[in-house]
């Protein structure tokens, strides 16, 4: 069954949460199962990126596109790193990412201050 952006990214704006939740990568997760794909489990989001690569993904660069994920790495005070997914609008983890830019993926202020390394990944 191939990969469905746009199912995976209406999951993702239909379940996320106000505020965060610190569980990005779950949620992430459970919006690309939706768009038709079965995604491995890493403990920590910034661990995604070789399974998105199991399942199909690639590094890509530019604007992203609807059901574009990005994985980032951690910044002081976040361990995990962060994971989202665009929704051809915004970014999206377990809650919707409202800050503007070209780096509106960094879910808060201390990522945006750290600007640590990110990948972004799209289905092919």
């Amino acid at each position: 069954m191939p990969f469905d952006k746009s199912v995976a990214a209406s999951y993702a704006d239909d379940h996320a949460q106000s505020h965060s939740t610190g569980n990005c990568a779950r949620y992430v997760r459970k919006a690309i199962e939706a768009g038709g794909l079965s995604l491995h489990h890493a403990h920590f989001a910034k661990d995604y990126g070789p399974l998105l690569q199991a399942v199909g993904f690639r590094e890509t660069t530019g604007s992203p596109q609807k059901g574009d994920v990005v994985v980032i790495q951690p910044a002081p005070g976040h361990p995990a790193g962060h994971m989202a997914i665009f929704d051809g609008s915004i970014w999206v983890s377990d809650f919707k990412q409202t800050h503007s830019g070209a780096q509106g993926f960094y879910p808060g202020p201390a990522y945006r201050q750290a600007q640590p390394s990110h990948k972004t990944y799209r289905y092919n």
